[in-house]
Order: C-alpha cells, then structure tokens, then sequence
C-alpha cells in the first residue's frame, strides 16, 4: 500500500501550483489467472499493477499524471506534471471546465468474501477446468465438440482516493471470474459456439452458486438439440419472449451507453460512439411504455461492478436511466452534472492508476415485473422464445439495434415446443422498450467488462434483468 500522508501531500502541493482542485488516487490491482484449451493448461499469470494518478484543475483545463513509483520524489513529479499539462492547455479551451458542488466523503469499505481467494489456488482453477471439459464432452451425444476454452482469474482491487473538496475514501474490493466456451459441429449442419461468463466480487463462495459444472452441461446439451433440430423461425409477426441475458445485454447497449453524460454532450464521438439522446430530452423523452425502468445500481451486492463512492469520492447510488419509459436520468461526474445543472450521481470510475476516472456504468437492469416465466408464455399463440445470442450489434448512436438468438425455441399455445435456428432480433431502442406487454420476476444478472474511452479502458460490470415479451416483432434469420 502508499503511505496515505503522500497523497494528502501530493493535493496540498497542487493546490500550491495553482490548481483549483485537485485529486491523488493510489490504486493497486493484483490478478491471478490461467487459461486451459480442451483440458490442457496454456498460460498462468501473475500481475500486481500499482501506482498514484494525479487529477487537476488549472484555468478550466484538466491534467493528468501517474506513476508506478510510491515514493514522494515521483508522485511530486507526477503533481508537477499535471499542473504543466492543464497549464498548456488552458489557453485553447473554450469552455472552461467546472466540477459541481458534490458532497464528497471521508469512509473506509471492503468487500468481504465468506472463502477467501486465498484459498483458491492455481491448482483448484486447473481442476475446475478439467472438470468443466469433462463434462462438456459428456454431454454431446451426436455433434463433436473440437474447441474448448476455460480462462479463470481472482482479482484483488484496492484504492484511496484524496481529493483537494474533502474526500478520502478507502476501499478493497475482491473478484473471482471464469469463462467457459466451446464449439459445437456437425457436417452438414454446421456449428455453434458459446461463451459462458461467470463473475462478481466476493470470494470463493461465488463458485458453489454458480454451479459452473452443471450450466456448462445443460448449454451444450441444449445446442447439441439446436445444432440438430433447429427449424427456421416464423417468417409473420409474433410475440417474442427475450430471455434475460439478451435482456441485459440490450440494456446495457442501448440505455447505459446513450445515457452516459459524456457521451451526450460528445465527448465520446471519436472514441465509441455518439448518443441519440440530446439535453434537452432529459425527463421528457417517451423512449418506452410503462414498463420500461432501467437501473443503474454501483451497490448491488455482490455485483461485479461493485463501488460504494467512486473515483471522485461522491457517494454512489442507484440511478434510474429509464423510468417508466422516460429518459430520465444519465451517468454523471462533477463536470458533466455542472453542464446538465445538476449533481454527479458517482459514475466515475478508472480502470488502473493510470487512467483518468470517466463516465461509467457498473450494474444495468430493466426492473423486473411480477409474472412467472409460464405466465409470460400462457397467452403466446405462436411465437419464439430467445434464451441466449451468440452475437449482436448497436449503431453508434444506441439506436438499431440487432441480436442472433443462440438457444431459441418455438412457443406453440402457451407451450415452449422445438429449437430454433439463427432467430434475428432486429429493432430499434423505441421500438423495443415500447413493445414491452410483460416482465417476469426473476433477475439475473451477467457480467462483462465494458470498454470505452482513448486510451481505451475496461472495467468490470454486471448487466440483467428478467425474461422480457415483446409484442408483434418480425424477426430475420442468419446465414
């Protein structure tokens, strides 16, 4: 860890410099990972990244500096460094940049795991991996399985965010993730591939709830019948029940990305994309019907996303990006909140010490309703059910949007029936959030690691929600 006093000094001596505010954040991510194809280690790594950014505000202009050196001759350099480099760049701006009146806060949290990571060795992740392969080559009874992949890792990250408003926070969050994948063929019909996730923070615990052996089981089993079996999907409209993982993907896609502040106001354009959503659409846009809520929660527990202040040291809090299909409320940090007149909700995250803290979501969920996955079907006269894709894409402003159903199947009177092959959901983001007659119960969520900014930076979230039905979509099929 840093000497705390360094990063207190490190503020003070920006302030000196002629910054407005300023901000030290120690940060330290220690990973353990391996990787396995078909049953047989390929790499074991090991990483400690550590080091101090250095955030100021100097004549409107931020500057940013970092260093893996703890000692205070370098992280006086790296204060010097940022002043000097908001300095030059103060003269060409044209707005000045102003940070809003947050409260910030002083508080030390951890996340603490019921097994520790400690325990987990190199040698426990190997053999859960041989297991995994076992089993997925068990499970097939026709199709070949050629390709299996098993990648695993823990994750230590630690963090003590000073700011020059009055913020000093504390925090270590643990993470065990894994991922399974594998290839399905047959001649004649082709093959299909999935990549299962598994991921939050915590510790080892997480492994019992997963029940990673028997998931990877039911998948292939299950897309052994798709492979086989899959019919063309219905060529009319029909209703169309969304399985959660779609569900949370396509939130995640087309109301997290849209409703990040700084993607709104286009500072993103060059790096991933623009917004359809504009300023002044805030609280008043229809994108949905009543049942469209979307959540953005950084407090989730046991989220992979997991925060409790972020990297401003605002206190975080749920987020309600859609809300009863209004656009109601973007991600924000200090400067986009003092654009839009209002406060940070704590969306600032970074991804390693150095990486300045932007817009980010954590965990993103469309509010689950009250009807069982039954009653979500009983009025399908004729329809698909999408549990899963195998490969989607967004246009840059959020809007259409397309998603190929992996595990899919026919509803026939209420009745999920025979596969589907290929299913295509493609639609706009009005046009999904407005079609929405039903949302089940049960919330699930996934995890990823989502990616944005220049340097690019990725940081682990959690996205979900329940299994979702839309009424009279026209769905295409891939070839």
């Amino acid at each position: 860890m840093v000497d705390e006093s360094l990063l207190v000094r490190a503020v003070d001596l920006a302030r000196e410099l002629g910054a407005t505010y300023a901000e030290a954040r120690f940060q330290e991510d220690v990973e353990d990972s391996i990787v396995m194809r078909n049953g047989r280690v390929i790499a074991v790594a090991t990483s400690t990244l550590r080091g101090v950014g250095v955030r100021v505000l100097v004549s409107g202009s931020l500057g940013f500096a970092a260093t893996d050196s703890l000692d205070w001759s370098s992280i006086e350099s790296a204060v010097t460094a940022a002043v000097s480099r908001a300095r030059a760049v103060a003269p060409m701006v044209r707005t000045p940049i102003e940070f809003d009146d947050s409260r910030v806060g002083r508080a030390s949290y951890s996340v603490v795991p019921k097994v520790g990571l400690e325990s987990l060795g190199v040698e426990d992740m190997v053999n859960l991996g041989r297991e995994v392969y076992k089993v997925t080559l068990g499970a097939v009874k026709q199709v070949k399985v050629p390709i299996a992949t098993f990648t695993m890792e823990k994750h230590v990250q630690r963090k003590v965010v000073v700011n020059s408003d009055g913020a000093f926070v504390r925090s270590e969050v643990p993470r065990v993730s894994l991922s399974a994948s594998f290839v399905e063929h047959q001649p004649g019909r082709g093959t299909v591939q999935r990549v299962l996730d598994f991921g939050a923070s915590g510790g080892v615990e997480w492994l019992k709830e997963w029940r990673v052996e028997e998931e990877v089981g039911r998948e292939v089993a299950n897309l052994e019948r798709v492979l086989l079996e899959g019919v063309e999907p219905p060529k009319e409209e029909v209703d169309v029940v969304v399985g959660s993982e779609i569900v949370g993907l396509v939130v995640h896609e087309s109301a997290g990305h849209p409703m990040e502040a700084d993607r709104i106001l286009g500072r993103e354009a060059a790096q991933a994309g623009e917004s359809y959503v504009k300023l002044e659409m805030v609280g008043s846009y229809v994108i949905g019907n009543k049942y469209a809520t979307v959540v953005e929660d950084p407090t989730v527990p046991g989220s992979y996303g997991f925060y409790l202040y972020d990297d401003e040291g605002v206190p975080a809090r749920p987020r309600y990006l859609y809300k009863e299909g209004v656009v109601n409320e973007p991600l924000h940090n200090r400067h986009t909140a003092r654009v839009f007149g209002t406060r940070s909700n704590g969306a600032a995250r970074s991804m390693n010490y150095s990486s300045e803290p932007i817009v980010r979501m954590s965990t993103t969920y469309f509010k689950p309703g009250d009807m069982s996955f039954d009653e979500l079907i009983r009025d399908v006269r004729y329809g698909v059910y999408m549990r899963s894709y195998m490969e989607w894409n967004i246009d840059d402003i959020r809007w259409n949007q397309r998603y190929v159903g992996l595990e899919a199947y026919l509803i026939v009177n209420g009745e999920v029936t025979k596969p589907v092959r290929n299913p295509v959901l493609e639609i706009t983001t009005k046009d999904f959030y407005s079609k929405v007659t039903g949302a089940g119960k049960e919330l699930r969520f996934y995890p990823g690691t989502c990616g944005k900014g220049e340097p690019s930076q990725g940081v682990p979230v959690w996205y979900g929600g329940p299994d979702v039905r839309l009424s009279r979509v026209r769905l295409g099929v891939a070839v």
